[in-house]
Formats: structure tokens, C-alpha cells, sequence
């Protein structure tokens, strides 16, 4: 278990959610030895919190198998969090530093049937505008946080799409038959990544990635320049930087 950066009030809290973390994590039910082990907690430090855990809800522990798992307890906590949850607010802070060290337009989008709905833009400070505009829709197959979101699609999902999707050129540069795409998807899903190089709009770059965390899909987000500022050599950083912000969004959930 790392150790808090500030002084906390009741430490026994700061143990117990790693408990509970560990937990969440593991792929199958842990005993309390697993426990002691993974959250480098003594048996004794472990078996007290589990108790109260357990008392309170939070834990179940299987009395045949001597197994834990989270109790049911998580749930309406869950549907309320969920509920109240706004992935705009939670990824806006990193986003901004986007922008601010990119010098560039960065967006940040959800999926709404089949197609990526825009939720906000924060403009580059620079004298180009983007034609996008909040709660616009683009493509899944044509744009940078569209495909980065496809690529998430398991295959029973993503055949499902190309049977219900045409693939239409948005611009001569867009990719129109299920076999490039999905040989671009493999790509992104190598990199992290995904590149709209002019397919969605000419003379637009983008590097776009996706929000996803606890085996959720929130949205995606992406890095939009005139192509003409993102010469070869400046493409990696891009990359780096969208990576990195993708890094600290997730950090937040």
C-alpha cells in the first residue's frame, strides 16, 4: 500500500480502502492471507477491518470458502455516484493543460448512438477555428476520438456496427470498407491512440484517445490542429502529450 502524500485523519479509513482496492482488483475472491499479502497489511490489522468491512456491508466474507468480496452495500452508492457522475467536470482541469501546452484545439466527446456527440471545445489560442461546435456529431469511423472509441468495441459489438453503419467518405481521405478500418483499429489499439489524418476534415490533424476506466467507456477526447502545424516530427509529441493526459483523466475516476 503507497503511502498518503499529506497526513490523514483516521489512517484506519486510508486501510481499508486498500483492502477494498485490492479486492476490487483480484481476479478471483481473495482469502485474508491474500489480503495481508497484497495490501502489505499484518493478518491481525487485515482481519480487524474485514470484520467491521463485513458488519457494516461494505464486505462479504463466504464462511465455506474463508473468501472475501465488496458487498452489496456498493451499490446504491454506485447508482448515486453514477448518476451524479459528469465526465466534463472530472476531465476538464487535464484538458485545459492540453490546450495550454499544445497551443491547439482539444475536445472531449461521448458516444450517442453510433456517433461521437461533442460535450466540449476548448479553442486554441491561435487564429484558426475548427468547424466542430458543442453538441455537434461526427463519425465513429471517420473521426480521431471515434475511432478510438471503435477500437474499444469487443467483435461482436463492432460487427454489429459495420452492419448498421455505411461507411460514407467524409473527405477523399476517409476510410470506407470494414477491412481498412479495422486494420486501423488493430493500429490504435497498439498505439493508444487513434489519428485523423484529414479524414474527417481536410486539412485537420487529430490525435484523440479514450476515457476508460473500471471496464467503462466515459467518452474520449482529442488534440485538433491545422495540419500544416503538425509536421512530422512534432506527431510523436502530440501522441506523448494525449497519452499523458489520458494518464491523469483516468487517475481521476
Amino acid at each position: 500500500m503507497n503511502p498518503p502524500s499529506e497526513k490523514l485523519y483516521g489512517t484506519v479509513l486510508v486501510k481499508a480502502k486498500a483492502i477494498m482496492d485490492y479486492t476490487l482488483s483480484a481476479e478471483a475472491a481473495p482469502t485474508l492471507m491474500d489480503i495481508s499479502r497484497g495490501t502489505s497489511l499484518t493478518k491481525p490489522t487485515a482481519l480487524k477491518i474485514l470484520t467491521t468491512l463485513c458488519a457494516l456491508g461494505f464486505m462479504h466474507r463466504d464462511d465455506r470458502t474463508r473468501r472475501y468480496t465488496l458487498g452489496t452495500q456498493f451499490i446504491p452508492y454506485a447508482t448515486k455516484a453514477l448518476a451524479s457522475f459528469s465526465i466534463r467536470d472530472v476531465a476538464l482541469p487535464a484538458l485545459e493543460a492540453l490546450r495550454q501546452a499544445t497551443g491547439e484545439t482539444v475536445n472531449l466527446g461521448v458516444l450517442a448512438d453510433d456517433q461521437v456527440m461533442l460535450v466540449e471545445k476548448l479553442e486554441s489560442p491561435n487564429s484558426i477555428k475548427l468547424k466542430s461546435t458543442i453538441g455537434g456529431r461526427m463519425h465513429l469511423y471517420s473521426s480521431a476520438m471515434g475511432k478510438a472509441i471503435l477500437a474499444t468495441f469487443p467483435p461482436d459489438q463492432l460487427a454489429a456496427y459495420f452492419h448498421t453503419v455505411t461507411l460514407q467518405p467524409v473527405t477523399p481521405h476517409t476510410l470506407t470498407t470494414p477491412a481498412a478500418l479495422q486494420r486501423n483499429l488493430t493500429e490504435i489499439q497498439t498505439m493508444g491512440v487513434a489519428i485523423d489524418n484529414e479524414e474527417n476534415e481536410l486539412e485537420v490533424f487529430c490525435v484523440g484517445a479514450t476515457i476508460y476506466r473500471h471496464h467503462r467507456l466515459f467518452g474520449a477526447f482529442s488534440v485538433s490542429a491545422p495540419k500544416y502545424r503538425v509536421p512530422q516530427e512534432r506527431q510523436a509529441e502530440l501522441v506523448r502529450q494525449v497519452l499523458n493526459t489520458q494518464h491523469a483523466i483516468a487517475a481521476q475516476i
